[in-house]
């Protein structure tokens, strides 16, 4: 084993999966991270763990961490259905049809951020260097690589990942070309709460999209409890624990930009639910009472941006890794997914260099084309589902929903789909 030396900016979710596969492996590791405490990302809704994620988080966390994720998860056990503004089924999967058989990492989970930020978090005391804010970095004559801080402080290693979300830094300096585009499409996020709510059955088991005849669509999905609650400190916010300790229907109404009025982002959640009210008037009465009775505190707007493709750059002891080089749109629900499997490649390919197997440049490269492959296939993914709800088209909404309804009725169709999903 050499004495190949890592370090990782932010610590994030594909960051700390890193870490832990490193650790494991006994390579040296530090992440730096700007936060401060474990409670500033106590953030965001659940997320959904696809086969590669789990398969990720099995391959890199100590036993003792990956139990602890199964034992909070809920096993995401509902199908998926496209309908109509009416709620009339276009075509819809069940559970059994999307979901490989296997083990326990080659399944779909749902779980709070908070929780699997615990997880991730349990066990690298002495790894993670919180309070570290990232601002540049230096490429010594020896070719190792120095990162300078905020607080005037520094570090040096043989590799230096930039795991620092959307906005990287790492990114800035790497490619400064690398740019990420407003999509033109705006999205308002609810939650409703479903202890005591009387919604039907495929809003509260199944998640859907809904594609209207005008414009539009609308997402939903269902949100179990974690099993377990990892964070159970009763001083922590009521609307922090609604993530992971009570159940409920996310649901997200996306347009174009120009549907919306300006500042639609700084609009108070009660406008945001009178605004998607008044642009679903005689949809599903299901639909508007998931919307309307939402707490007006959870609803928020945001603008949807997604990286460009970039072209492969010259390897060096510096690369990327997640959203801080494949941002995408939330529209297909697999960017944690796409990070944590960046965190099993790359962490594959740094332990074949620590053991010796590999250089450490050429096991980069390999990563980064391989990336570079799968994580723009996933942008791209994503950018044309957000684009396709924000067309207007009333020829090419009709065409998508009768092409829905064929491959709903198409056994081998259907399938198709089926296996696209349980991806």
């Amino acid at each position: 084993m050499s004495d190949l030396n890592v370090m990782i900016i932010g610590g994030g979710i594909g960051g700390l999966c890193l870490a832990h596969g490193l650790r494991r492996a006994g390579v040296a590791v530090t992440v730096y991270e700007r936060t401060q405490t474990r409670t500033d990302w106590l953030q965001g809704y659940r997320i959904h763990i696809n086969p590669h994620g789990s398969h990720a988080l099995r391959a890199c966390l100590p036993a003792a961490n990956w139990q602890a994720f199964l034992d909070t998860v809920s096993v995401d056990g509902g199908g998926f259905a496209f309908t109509t503004e009416q709620l009339a089924d276009l075509v819809r999967l069940t559970a059994d049809e999307i979901a490989p058989t296997g083990g326990a990492d080659e399944r779909h989970y749902g779980v709070s951020r908070i929780s699997l930020r615990e997880v991730l978090l349990t066990g690298l005391e002495g790894v993670l260097r919180p309070g570290k804010e990232f601002t540049h970095y230096e490429t010594t004559a020896d070719g190792r690589v120095t990162a300078h801080f905020a607080d005037g402080g520094s570090a040096t290693a043989d590799v230096l990942i930039g795991a620092d979300g959307a906005n990287s830094r790492v990114r800035g300096q790497l490619l400064p070309h690398a740019r990420r585009i407003d999509t033109g499409i705006v999205a308002v996020a609810g939650k409703h709460r479903l202890d005591g709510a009387t919604l039907p059955r495929v809003l509260t088991h199944d998640a859907n999209l809904v594609i209207p005849k005008d414009r539009g669509s609308l997402f939903t999905a269902v949100w179990h409890p974690d099993r377990r609650v990892i964070v159970p400190d009763r001083d922590t916010p009521r609307e922090f624990l609604l993530d992971n300790a009570v159940p409920f229907v996310l649901w997200g109404y996306s347009d174009a930009a120009t549907a919306f009025p300006d500042g639609v982002e700084s609009l108070p959640g009660a406008d945001l639910q009178r605004l998607v009210l008044a642009r679903t008037g005689g949809w599903a009465p299901a639909l508007r009472d998931l919307i309307a009775g939402s707490d007006p505190r959870a609803v928020n707007a945001i603008r949807i941006r997604s990286a460009t493709p970039v072209d492969a750059w010259r390897t060096t002891s510096v690369t990327l890794l997640g959203d801080a080089i494949h941002n995408m749109t939330p529209m297909a629900g697999i960017g944690a997914n796409t990070a944590l499997r960046d965190a099993e490649l790359l962490c594959r390919r740094l332990t074949e260099v620590a053991a010796g197997t590999s250089a450490l440049l050429p096991a980069l490269h390999d990563y980064e084309r391989q990336m570079l492959d799968y994580g723009f296939a996933a942008v791209r993914q994503s950018l044309r589902n957000a684009r396709q709800a924000g067309s207007s088209s009333r020829l090419g909404r009709a065409a998508v929903r009768t092409a829905m309804r064929i491959t709903g009725a198409v056994p081998p169709l259907r399938r198709r789909m089926a296996a696209r999903l349980g991806r």
